[in-house]
């Protein structure tokens, strides 16, 4: 037993009709041209073909099959049209059939839908093609004996068709697609910003030896004032010595010749002050000079009277034209009391 047909997925159904020509003479047809209804039990089911008596859509209790129920099973055989589908098959159910074939109307050649039945479960029902029914239903009338065999086929829904194959195979290569051209453009990317900071720093090193070649170099005597004293090297915390020779930076800060300008070369700024040597010898990018020279800060020096000048703050607006509009003055006795009493 299969269970009732799902929402979403069809089922086909095998068709096999054996037309009894005389008594010794069949000529069985087979093919998966039939689809089950969406209330239809998926189950195999087979007997002789019957058709109603008159109206050949077998509507409402009237319809009339020769077939009764004590006789062998047998299946109904109904045109489209006229009526529901859930009337025609309930029709037929109540009388005894085993299953109901629908075939389609005049016209659509052997196109099937998807019959829906609501009304009319617990039974085997399918559609055919109006041709093949056509075929089926003019033979029975003119007395041929035909046995019909159906059987649950192939499942086909929206996942399972060759048209959504066919669509997640091309939107699995466009992903697939987008996402080589994302890490191409990323390693790209990243490749360009490490030959970019590769280029700046074998720049600025040329720099850096521009500017070691400029500093003041001294070798050291005894009796120097470094080699007297507990002076020692910022880099390689050792003494001076007699015979060393020592580099001056331009923040007057001493170190070891050899210990200094490995340092420069990599950081170019003093270890104990972090004064820039390029800056400070003129050996800088063209840019970071004109933006140091294009926009000097201008000063409002605020002092409390009585007090020194506590802080100095940048102003972005106009110079004052008038030079005593520079210098704010503030009266607070208070503060001027208490640093009268701090000094006496």
């Amino acid at each position: 037993f299969v269970p009732r047909s799902a929402a979403f997925v069809f089922w086909t159904a095998l068709v096999e009709t054996r037309y009894f020509l005389s008594s010794n003479d069949t000529m069985p047809k087979y093919c998966e041209c039939g689809l089950y209804g969406r209330d239809s039990l998926l189950e195999k089911v087979s007997g002789i073909v019957m058709v109603p008596k008159g109206d050949p859509m077998g509507c409402g209790p009237e319809a009339v099959y020769s077939q009764n129920s004590s006789s062998q099973p047998w299946i109904a055989l109904v045109k489209r049209g006229n009526c529901t589908f859930s009337e025609k098959i309930n029709a037929a159910k109540l009388q005894g059939a085993a299953g109901v074939v629908v075939y389609n109307v005049d016209g659509s050649g052997n196109g099937t839908t998807h019959m829906s039945h609501s009304e009319a479960d617990q039974i085997v029902a399918i559609m055919i093609g109006n041709i093949q029914g056509t075929e089926i239903a003019r033979s029975v009338k003119n007395g041929t004996v035909i046995y019909m065999v159906i059987d649950v086929g192939s499942p086909h829904g929206p996942w399972m068709d060759t048209y959504w194959l066919y669509f997640l195979a091309i939107a699995f290569f466009i992903v697939t697609a987008a996402s080589i051209v994302y890490l191409v453009f990323i390693s790209a990317n990243r490749l360009f910003s490490l030959s970019r900071h590769r280029r700046t720093e074998k720049r600025l090193k040329s720099e850096a030896k521009k500017a070691i070649r400029r500093l003041e170099v001294h070798t050291l005597k005894r009796g120097d004032e470094l080699t007297s004293s507990d002076s020692m090297c910022a880099v390689c915390i050792e003494s001076y010595k007699g015979g060393e020779v020592v580099t001056v930076l331009t923040c007057a800060h001493i170190f070891h010749k050899a210990c200094i300008e490995p340092w420069l070369l990599e950081r170019r700024t003093c270890p104990m002050c972090k004064c820039d040597i390029l800056k400070a010898l003129g050996v800088e990018e063209d840019d970071k000079v004109s933006m140091s020279m294009n926009s000097p800060p201008e000063v409002t020096v605020i002092t409390v009277a009585g007090g020194d000048t506590l802080y100095e703050v940048p102003l972005n607006g106009p110079m004052s034209l008038e030079p005593e509009q520079e210098h704010h003055h503030y009266d607070n006795r208070a503060f001027e009391e208490d640093s009268e009493a701090a000094r006496g």
